[in-house]
């Protein structure tokens, strides 16, 4: 028999797997230490690059200035204005990331506990019905 509540449960917990869900299911597999971490991790390697090809862009587009006056630059203070920037960049976008990524898991445990919880109440409606199923079922054994 159909028990339209547990339909509807049932139907809930689809729509948020489907939906929500689809970004928020994989983050709870993650400790929060481990999430960020991953987060830096990739941040830390995206920045990197960027910044690489950043400063190819502006190097390709100085090249003729470059070429002319290689003689003339400074390359320590070059460098260090290089690395100083990069170092700068890198902990601006850590910082952004870890607060992007702190609220991101935050609000994914806040609706995946609202999940757990409607899971279980579905469980609690087969339990019931299991339940009443085993009581039938030892009445009809009794009578026969």
């Amino acid at each position: 028999m159909l028990d339209l509540e547990r339909i509807r449960q049932m139907t809930k917990l689809a729509s948020y797997e489907a939906g929500e869900g689809k970004t928020y299911l994989p983050i709870s597999k993650y400790y929060r230490s481990d999430f960020i971490g991953l987060a830096l991790i990739k941040n830390f390697f995206l920045v990197s690059i960027g910044y690489c090809m950043i400063l190819a862009v502006i190097a390709g587009y100085n090249a003729e200035y470059l070429l002319n006056n290689a003689h003339k630059l400074n390359v320590v203070t070059t460098v260090i204005a290089v690395v100083a920037g990069y170092v700068v960049l890198l902990v601006l976008y850590s910082i952004v990331t870890y607060i992007y990524t702190s609220v991101k898991y935050s609000r994914a445990k806040k609706s995946i506990q609202q999940y757990y919880i409607d899971l279980n109440k579905l469980k609690k409606m087969y339990d019931r019905e299991e339940k009443r199923n085993i009581k039938k079922n030892t009445v009809r054994r009794k009578r026969a």
